[in-house]
């Protein structure tokens, strides 16, 4: 006797995005992609496997990332360290090197999709989830900084959103980050006693992260620590003088957070973060910064750079505490048919509405009138179009309004089949 199969779940943290919401999703995604193309963003879609050693190299060894939260694997076939993308960012580097995108101009590029990272569930953190990742490849000066922080405050207002807020801070160059960093180790060994174990393994490999700390029994620690912005020389200052004298003339509003460094280690000047309080802990909407150093670091001609990245399940639920999603139909067409006869020409009509650009499901199988018509309703279209054996005799297709908002008043009527599109599509 054969055994029963065990019924297999979804692994948690990486969820099923179904019919309903998949029309949100793509919704949501329509208006990325018009305002990406407003500032003239191209896409660019890079593999979600990537050499390990690629994100060690990019992100930081001594990153969360990298430490704790990658999935990563050897490959059976070669024996090579192959990791799942925790970001989007080191890849499209990578793949900007290897397809030589600089070569005789910048570029304005983007991606959306799966990013994974090995890291324990909870609302707006999953296991698999899906960035918008924007990168302005080769441009050096603050006025881009400052355009992508302005189209992203379009965006939020594209949305609805009103209660999404900018912190903004400067990590300077390396050579600046050095000297405060001498400093902020002899702060955090003065004060050993109140390192929780992550600040103490932190201390000497990524101090800057030791202050990014949510604990409570730090932040007296964090907060009297030296601030980089001391440390910064005068071109740093210009640069994100620059910056706020653009976001001032845009009338974006923003807070500067001197403890504000981003977890990942290839930032450099400008660092942004859009953060709200309507999403629990997982407060931070968008985040994003410069990056000059990274092609650089990745094996590149240098060049500068600057992007962010919005995770998406985060911004879709503001989105929908916001403005609650409406239910799309699944079609604008619903053909119910009664007969053989009537079966085959309902699958013609169908292709010829489709061909004059109209959404249309016909009926599958054969049922009453009344299921057909109670699935039509429930599909949400806005007509149903009906076929009997009146209807094949007289080469004509009767039409009947299944929404207020359709034809007002309308009542049912018989139509050519010859006019049905034009008679549909100018009542539309």
């Amino acid at each position: 006797m054969t055994q029963a199969f065990q019924k297999v779940a979804a692994i948690r943290g990486m969820n099923d995005v179904l019919p309903g919401v998949g029309a949100r999703w793509e919704q949501f995604e329509e208006i990325v992609r018009e305002w990406l193309h407003a500032y003239g963003y191209r896409n660019l879609r890079t593999p979600v496997l990537e050499h390990t050693r690629l994100f060690a190299r990019g992100i930081g060894e001594v990153t969360d990332i990298v430490e704790k939260e990658m999935y990563t694997f050897t490959d059976a076939l070669n024996g090579e360290s192959l990791t799942m993308r925790p970001e989007m960012t080191a890849g499209i580097v990578r793949a900007s090197i290897e397809h030589n995108l600089l070569y005789d101009r910048p570029q304005r590029v983007y991606s959306l999709g799966p990013v994974f990272r090995h890291e324990r569930p909870q609302r707006g953190r999953y296991r698999q989830f899906h960035q918008i990742d924007v990168e302005a490849l080769g441009f050096a000066g603050p006025d881009v900084d400052a355009e992508l922080i302005i189209m992203l405050a379009r965006l939020w207002k594209r949305l609805g959103l009103t209660d999404v807020r900018l912190e903004l801070n400067s990590l300077g160059q390396a050579e600046e980050r050095a000297a405060h960093r001498a400093a902020l180790i002899e702060h955090l060994e003065k004060h050993r006693d109140v390192l929780d174990e992550d600040g103490q393994r932190r201390m000497y490999s990524n101090p800057l992260r030791v202050l990014d700390t949510k604990n409570p029994a730090m932040q007296a620690m964090a907060d009297s620590a030296p601030k980089l912005f001391d440390f910064l020389g005068a071109e740093s200052r210009a640069h994100f003088d620059g910056v706020c004298a653009l976001l001032d003339d845009a009338g974006i509003s923003y807070r500067l957070n001197p403890r504000l460094v981003r977890g990942l280690d290839y930032y450099n000047l400008t660092v942004f973060e859009w953060v709200t309080d309507r999403l629990g802990s997982q407060g931070t909407v968008c985040g994003g910064g410069r990056y000059d150093g990274l092609i650089e670091l990745l094996g590149g001609k240098p060049a500068p750079a600057v992007g962010f990245a919005i995770g998406m399940e985060r911004l879709l639920d503001l989105w929908d505490q916001t403005a609650p999603a409406a239910t799309v139909p699944e079609c604008e067409i619903y053909v119910v048919h009664q007969g053989d006869a009537a079966q085959r020409l309902a699958a013609r009509v169908g292709e010829t509405l489709r061909d004059a650009g109209l959404s249309v499901i016909v009926h599958a199988g054969s049922a009453s009138f009344k299921s057909q018509f109670k699935r039509a309703d429930a599909s949400g279209a806005r007509v149903a179009v009906i076929l009997g054996a009146d209807e094949v005799a007289a080469q004509a297709a009767s039409i009947k309004y299944l929404r207020a908002d359709g034809a007002q008043g309308d009542a049912q009527q018989q139509v050519p089949l010859a006019e049905l599109a034009q008679v549909l599509k100018s009542k539309g």
